[in-house]
């Protein structure tokens, strides 16, 4: 995974260096997808703000172990999942089942028409599929196909197993498919060609 490798090279200038500039290049390439992570589980933009905020600064004080991270994209994850568990479990709130009630937000590239060169109908659709997905099935989609994490990592993170994810990136994608086959069916340019 070429992100994975980027921040491999971050985490060590931090840890070798102590690179400011390459903590803060990582900060502005995770923070706004874990803030998100976050919020999902503690529904809460402030407390997914300082969680974090929380992160990064044990990542800062970390520095000189993170050379041993062998996946960096896992391991911020599933730090801001374990922080969030820990400030609901202070707060005797109960951490939600896995994706049941997480809240999860697409911000994907596949909502770009320009770099999809499909019509805002057809996004929409698509937008609509997903947001239909089961819970569960739409977090795993989202932290693999947005958030670019593998199959393993996601069954990781979740603590579900491989099976079960690739059964839900089954279930969304074919929900997607079945969807993106009605829009074309449905599109007037469709109609012409069958004319033709």
């Amino acid at each position: 995974m070429p992100e994975n490798i980027q921040l491999k090279r971050l985490l060590n200038r931090v840890a070798v260096y102590e690179d400011q500039a390459a903590y803060k290049e990582l900060f502005v390439l995770l923070h706004s997808r874990l803030r998100q992570f976050a919020f999902s589980i503690v529904k809460s933009h402030e407390e997914a703000e300082e969680l974090v905020s929380d992160v990064f600064i044990r990542i800062w004080e970390k520095r000189d172990q993170l050379h041993i991270i062998e996946s960096p994209l896992l391991y911020f994850y599933t730090s801001v999942r374990n922080l969030a568990f820990n400030r609901l479990k202070k707060q005797k709130r109960i951490p939600p089942n896995v994706g049941e009630e997480w809240l999860v937000q697409m911000d994907s590239i596949y909502f770009d028409p320009e770099r999809l060169m499909v019509t805002e109908e057809m996004v929409a659709q698509i937008r609509k599929a997903i947001n239909d997905l089961p819970p569960r099935c739409r977090l795993i989609f989202k932290l693999i196909k947005e958030d670019q994490l593998k199959y393993k990592d996601v069954a990781e993170l979740l603590q579900l197993s491989v099976k079960t994810i690739e059964a839900q990136m089954a279930i969304a994608l074919r929900r997607i498919g079945k969807c993106i086959q009605l829009e074309i069916k449905a599109s007037p340019q469709a109609s012409i060609a069958k004319k033709s």
